[in-house]
């Protein structure tokens, strides 16, 4: 476990290496919004990364796990600017392969767009980019979270408890606090969105992973006509958790997008 300071928050760090040989490339990941955190990785596909030769870096979002929880600055700019700061002060300057499950695929996104020459490709998991719409829905989904709390926390709280275990309900508790004491729900939506044009202009390779069953596998074709890179692996029978249901799968997918990125990096320095 690592702490991070940085000139405006500390966030809280994990980094996996492989045992018995340099890494061959590193990779980022990046993890969903309110109830996730870091764990999600470290419990699924980050020590198979490593094993297979990865640097991995992990880390808690702002308001999120072991991290600080401001008050404010929960913008997508602004995770986008931890990530600078957090890969500036591990000491990584060289293009990373970003990994983001559901918000973190956003950042992902977003980071991507900022600084294209330092990412060689993403894999993103039930995720889209940061678009008119993605915010839009975004702010329904806050907006109509923020306000079942208003009504009935603890009821809500307790039912979580009784139906989904002990661990889910600490999660839960933890996202009320992020949503009861913070700005997330206001800013999250407020945040700078690309157009298609700036999604278009992402010249690395994408690689999209969908539950069959999830609202966000309809985009596939859509992201598919932007990204010329792009590929979609869809996972029948299931919804949005699949990183943690099916985790096999998504190891595979990672390695084998983290292979061809670098593959194709390595084409065009030739």
């Amino acid at each position: 476990m690592a702490m991070i300071q940085t000139d405006t928050i500390r966030l809280h760090a994990q980094r996996l290496a492989p045992a018995d040989r340099p890494a061959t490339a590193t990779a980022v990941l990046l993890h969903g919004l309110l109830t996730d955190s870091l764990a999600s990785y470290y419990f699924t596909v980050a020590h198979g990364l490593a094993a297979a030769g990865l640097d991995v870096v992990m880390y808690d979002l702002r308001g999120h796990g072991r991290s600080e929880r401001p008050a404010t600055g929960y913008h997508l700019d602004t995770f986008v600017s931890d990530l600078e700061k957090l890969l500036a002060g591990l000491e990584i300057t060289g293009p990373v392969h970003l990994v983001g499950n559901s918000f973190g695929g956003t950042i992902a996104f977003a980071y991507a767009d900022r600084h294209p020459e330092r990412v060689a490709g993403l894999t993103v998991i039930e995720s889209e980019p940061p678009t008119a719409a993605w915010a839009a829905k975004l702010d329904r989904i806050l907006g109509r979270t923020a306000a079942e709390l208003d009504r009935n926390e603890a009821e809500a709280l307790a039912w979580i408890s009784t139906h989904r275990g002990s661990h889910t309900a600490r999660l839960a508790k933890s996202a009320a606090r992020l949503v009861r004491t913070t700005t997330i729900t206001q800013d999250i939506p407020a945040s700078r969105v690309l157009s298609e044009d700036r999604i278009r202009a992402l010249r690395f390779p994408v690689t999209a992973i969908y539950g069959s069953d999830s609202d966000l596998a309809a985009q596939a074709d859509w992201l598919e006509s932007l990204l010329p890179h792009s590929r979609t692996v869809i996972v029948p029978g299931h919804e949005h958790s699949v990183l943690v249901e099916v985790p096999a799968q998504v190891l595979d997918v990672v390695l084998s997008s983290v292979l061809q990125d670098t593959e194709l990096a390595e084409a065009d320095a030739r």
